[in-house]
């Protein structure tokens, strides 16, 4: 008798987390691994969320699968990974709430040093990424009909070139990112879809570890250095922002602003 009552207990335990889980809104984060993307990942997780991280790799992250996180290996400029994370979201979670597009890849050179193969490959993570795995969102987003968001880490220097930091061929998928923001805010307003940016200058993350910090201070009028947790906290403000679509939040020290 009393282990058919605890057979019960456990059961019962088993189905309130599956309820707890079922309740709670699910992110897909790309690009998770590290740097932004594993500071959005940790911020949503410290709010309830159940996340669904996606990563070139995880060899070199600190992040752990749990209850509230799965964890998709995998090159998001490819079809099958973007599948691969949405149907995670849907097996696990049973839903896509939100999205945060952060993959994305960044080099600085002079325009005519850049080569064909390097802007296609900015263009598979950055803009071919983007698209397949806002696909798959948005099509369970609408086959919910509740709504949702999708948030895109793009780039102040799109908006605010620097002499110093040339990047034009970069800035063409970033500056591609900011447009298509503002056409699918307006396309999915009224399937209450939201489309929003953070615009970042540079980043204090594991791809700047050789950059000088007196460099980094020196790209922003208030002379700062950006931390990823701030980049964070921008994307978990336009996810949770219900009545704000069609904006790209620039978290730069003021470089948008103009010459300093």
């Amino acid at each position: 008798m009393v282990e058919t009552s605890s057979h019960q207990e456990n059961a019962e335990s088993l189905r309130s987390r599956e309820r707890n889980v079922a309740e709670k809104e699910t992110v897909i984060v790309t690009g998770a691994g590290r740097g932004i993307g594993a500071a959005v990942v940790k911020a949503f997780l410290d709010r309830g969320y159940n996340v669904v991280a996606n990563s070139l790799t995880y060899s070199e992250s600190d992040l752990r699968s749990s209850a509230a996180l799965a964890l998709v290996d995998g090159d998001i400029g490819k079809p099958e990974t973007a599948y691969r994370t949405a149907e995670t979201a849907m097996s696990r979670f049973g839903s896509i709430s939100h999205l945060v597009n952060n993959a994305g890849i960044f080099s600085a050179r002079r325009f005519t040093d850049y080569t064909i193969d390097e802007f296609r490959r900015l263009a598979s993570t950055n803009l071919e990424g983007f698209i397949l795995m806002t696909q798959q969102a948005v099509k369970h987003m609408l086959a919910k009909g509740s709504g949702g968001s999708v948030t895109t880490i793009t780039a102040a220097l799109a908006s605010n070139p620097i002499a110093g930091v040339p990047a034009s061929i970069a800035m063409i998928t970033k500056g591609g990112l900011n447009a298509v923001t503002l056409s699918l805010a307006s396309e999915y307003a009224r399937q209450n879809i939201r489309f929003n940016a953070v615009a970042p200058s540079i980043v204090d993350t594991p791809m700047h570890r050789e950059t000088p910090r007196e460099v980094m201070q020196s790209l922003t009028p208030m002379g700062a250095i950006i931390e990823a947790k701030d980049i964070a906290e921008a994307v978990v403000y336009l996810t949770e922002a219900r009545h704000v679509t069609g904006e790209v939040l620039h978290v730069d020290g003021g470089a948008h602003a103009g010459r300093w």
